[in-house]
This record gives C-alpha cells, sequence and structure tokens, in this order.
C-alpha cells in the first residue's frame, strides 16, 4: 500500500509540474517593438542607423518582397525591423545579442535577419554600383571632378582597402593575411565626385597587392577594348 502511495504521489508531481508550464506558456507576453521612425527625431535616427528616415524608406521599399514571407504569426517581425536591425549591426559593429536587445528580438533572429538583408541590398548592386556608359554621363562626372578639385578628364576616384575577417582556415589561410598582419579580404572600389559608388571588386585576399586587382578586373579590360565610352 505504502509504494502504491508513493507511485500515486510521483504521478500528481509530475501532472502538478505539467500544469505549471501549461499556464506558463499560456501567459507567456511579447514584448512591443518601439516604433523607431516616431521615437527619435531625424538627427537621432540618423545618429542610430547612419541614413535619414527617407533613405531607410527607399531601401525598404527595394527589398521588402525580398526579405518578407507570409506568417499568421501575430508577433511575426516585420521586414522594416529586418532592415532597422541590419543597418544598427553595420553601423556600430555591435554584438548580435546588443542588437537584437535594442529592438526586442531574440539574437538567432537577428543573425538570421542580417544575413538575409545583406544579401537582398547586394542583390541591388547592379541597379545602384555602375560606370558611366555614355558620353554624357562621362562629360558630367568629368565635369563635377574639375569643379571641385581642378583634374581634368577624370571620370572615378579609386582606391583599396581591406576587410578584415576571422582566419578562413583551409590550405591556404596565410594568403589572406595582409602586410598590417591580419586576415582579410582587399576591396577595390571606384567612386564618382560626389562619392557615389561606381564600381567594387571584393574577391581577392589581403595579400594581394593593389595593382594586381585592378589588372585583373573587368574594368580594365572593358577599358583596354573601349568598351565605355570616354572623354578621353
Amino acid at each position: 500500500m505504502e509504494d502504491l502511495r508513493g507511485v500515486l504521489t510521483d504521478d500528481e508531481d509530475i501532472l502538478e509540474v505539467i500544469d505549471i508550464v501549461s499556464r506558463r506558456r499560456a501567459q507567456k507576453k511579447y514584448q512591443v517593438r518601439t516604433n523607431h521612425f516616431e521615437k527619435w527625431n531625424d538627427e537621432e535616427f540618423r545618429q542610430r542607423f547612419r541614413l535619414s528616415k527617407q533613405a531607410v524608406n527607399f531601401v525598404l521599399e527595394k527589398i521588402t518582397e525580398e526579405i518578407s514571407h507570409p506568417t499568421q504569426r501575430n508577433q511575426a517581425i516585420s521586414a522594416e525591423i529586418m532592415l532597422l536591425v541590419t543597418l544598427r549591426y553595420l553601423a556600430t559593429g555591435s554584438f548580435l545579442q546588443v542588437v537584437a536587445d535594442f529592438v526586442g528580438i531574440h539574437k538567432s533572429s537577428a543573425c538570421r535577419i542580417v544575413y538575409k538583408v545583406c544579401r537582398a541590398i547586394a542583390g541591388l548592386h547592379s541597379t545602384f554600383i555602375k560606370m558611366p556608359v555614355t558620353d554624357d554621363e562621362a562629360q558630367m562626372i568629368s565635369t563635377r571632378f574639375y569643379i571641385i578639385a581642378r583634374f581634368p578628364r577624370c571620370i572615378g576616384a579609386i582606391d583599396c582597402t581591406h576587410i578584415k575577417i576571422s582566419s578562413p582556415g583551409g590550405n591556404q589561410p596565410e594568403i589572406f593575411r595582409n602586410r598590417k598582419n591580419f586576415f582579410s579580404f582587399i576591396v577595390q572600389a571606384i567612386c564618382d565626385a560626389d562619392l557615389k559608388l561606381q564600381n567594387i571588386v571584393c574577391r581577392w585576399p589581403g595579400s594581394s597587392h593593389d595593382s594586381f586587382i585592378f589588372n585583373n578586373s573587368i574594368l580594365e579590360l572593358n577599358l583596354k577594348e573601349e568598351s565605355i565610352e570616354t572623354i578621353y
């Protein structure tokens, strides 16, 4: 009889625990997410996300379809929050946990969001990052350079910079170690007189020389073949 009572007591304890867990799940509360467009004025917003509200709305319009997905969840993360999470991460270089807390989401969600939004934005490169292709476009850029710095017949300013990465491992990780002794990709970028990007090459390891990147770029080939109309 005592053994039977012990079994019944154990069963009752288990049922009580299940009941407590069930009630806790039923009482789960969702954090109300802040409307950052309303909370911050224009200057405060730019300080936190590095873009104006108008610019964020412009980007949002371009990528909403790409990053959104149909769901019946009441607390689904909107495309707007996804973009702001990504901009906050890129603007501050903070840990994903800090960025996630800033907008009230889980760290794992922030990680997936940053990857997804960055891919969507990168997918727009051919629309917004391009060299001049007509005489009129080249002439306009050249005129701007001359007004600003008295540079004649210039259609772009070119330079390279290093993007720091962790050691990629594998058979030849040292080719990513640059002359400053850290691992990186070296990125070649060209901009016009108004600092708008015209061309980006980001595929060479950090040990590569600037001239090597240019000499092995499609741009260099196009210029040799004169497939880009210039004012020279």
